[in-house]
């Protein structure tokens, strides 16, 4: 058996990145989260700021503040382009869900649960 090496651990790995079309608008690129940014999504407050922390986080172009992503957030549609490039930024970020939003209702109901479920088809949920 070989052990893995603490530069290996600590190296991680590439964070996957998609495009995705807002149509009318153009493309956007985006990547998922690691687990650092995802308990910081985690601990807001409100499904809007953690909405707005998972965009600024997982959108690589354009870049935007909190701010910016905010205003964005009062001139988009509710199901409009905020909730495509979320939800794909949850799914390369290993969420199960297909919302980011409802991974953020998750957190905020039960604080004390720590991404109990991991990417992949194959792997199981512990029973939740």
């Amino acid at each position: 058996m070989t052990y893995a090496d603490k530069a290996s651990l600590l190296a991680g790995g590439q964070l996957p990145e998609d495009d995705v079309d807002v149509p009318g608008v153009g493309i956007v690129r985006v990547r998922g989260l690691n687990r650092a940014e995802l308990m910081q999504v985690q601990q807001v407050e409100g499904l809007a700021a953690a909405e707005r922390k998972i965009i600024v986080f997982g959108m690589v172009e354009p870049k935007m503040t909190e701010a910016e992503v905010g205003q964005w957030q009062k001139a988009c549609l509710a199901t409009g382009a905020i909730e495509a490039i979320s939800t794909r930024i949850a799914q390369l970020s290993g969420m199960s869900k297909d919302s980011a939003k409802e991974a953020v209702k998750e957190f905020e109901a039960n604080p004390d649960l720590e991404f109990p479920v991991l990417p992949g088809a194959e792997v199981g949920d512990a029973g939740r």
